[in-house]
């Protein structure tokens, strides 16, 4: 229980800062006018620059090298660094820019779906009624929070559910692919190398240097603020709770992200909370009720 109870608590507070850092985003692309293919890869660098940093004070260098020493684990650390980590921050930041947070956060959630049909392809079994219901829920739950029960005003560019749908997918797979890898090495460790990996990637795709954008004093506060908040503690928290729970409930607590994010629009940006908003909350209740009920056997 103890350890289940952890698990959540971390997943939980994982979400929380990708929802902060995610509002951040939104007001980077529109007030502070950046590019995602400028912030993503600084981004990426010093948060991964950060970790690695503090492991290899804390571990040594014949520790932090370990994960390259062994093809397996090479293998995975690339699949799970790159097509996981990495393309998913990409991907969910090139949604916001081509539509609203409120969109990237709806694709992006379409992940427990997919999550739980590789589980049940992999153990060779029916969903059960309560996964099947939280998901639903969830899903639910999302949608009002994020939409405020309008469905029709949700216009959706071709680009941003491409790019959306994208991210659902590198989401599954970072949260399925590290389950060997967490076993054996520590998770600030493999946040680090997927975040330098992701970096090195993109600067080598998108050249940020030839944009010469200049952020001003926001702006370097606001990019400060998704590294730490958004990479060197939500990943880590959220990954870290996935090793205790698993991928399938961590995935769902991890819903806690567009209620943070809602939460923030109605605190600090003004936005409305409506009677859809509290249906909202309400679902997302449920489908966390629903998780931690104990199966029988």
């Amino acid at each position: 229980m103890n350890r289940q109870l952890k698990g959540a608590v971390l997943t939980l507070l994982g979400g929380m800062c990708w929802g902060m850092s995610g509002s951040m985003g939104q007001y980077l692309f529109d007030h502070e006018k950046m590019d995602s293919r400028w912030l993503v890869p600084i981004r990426l660098g010093l948060a991964g620059i950060i970790l690695l940093a503090y492991c290899f004070a804390k571990s040594g260098v014949k520790k932090c090298l370990a994960p390259w020493r062994h093809k397996l684990d090479r293998r995975d650390l690339l699949v799970y660094g790159l097509l996981g980590v990495s393309l998913s921050q990409f991907t969910y930041f090139l949604t916001i820019q081509l539509s609203t947070a409120a969109v990237g956060t709806i694709l992006q959630d379409l992940s427990p779906v997919m999550i739980l049909l590789y589980s049940c392809v992999r153990k060779k079994r029916a969903p059960r009624f309560n996964e099947i219901a939280a998901i639903i829920f969830a899903i639910g739950g999302v949608a009002l929070l994020t939409t405020h029960g309008n469905f029709e005003n949700l216009s959706i560019p071709v680009t941003a559910l491409i790019t959306g749908v994208i991210c659902a997918v590198c989401v599954s797979i970072y949260n399925i692919v590290p389950e060997k890898l967490m076993e054996r090495y520590p998770v600030l460790l493999m946040q680090g190398w997927a975040f330098v990996m992701g970096s090195a990637a993109f600067f080598i795709i998108f050249h940020p240097w030839t944009y010469n954008y200049v952020p001003t004093t926001m702006g370097y506060i606001g990019i400060a603020f998704v590294v730490v908040v958004g990479n060197v503690m939500a990943f880590p928290f959220y990954m870290a709770g996935v090793k205790c729970i698993g991928p399938e409930k961590g995935i769902l607590y991890g819903f806690s992200e567009p209620v943070t994010a809602a939460i923030i629009s109605t605190t600090m940006l003004g936005s409305e909370f409506t009677h859809w908003d509290m249906f909202g909350f309400l679902s997302i209740f449920i489908m966390l009720v629903l998780i931690s009920v104990k199966r029988k056997k």
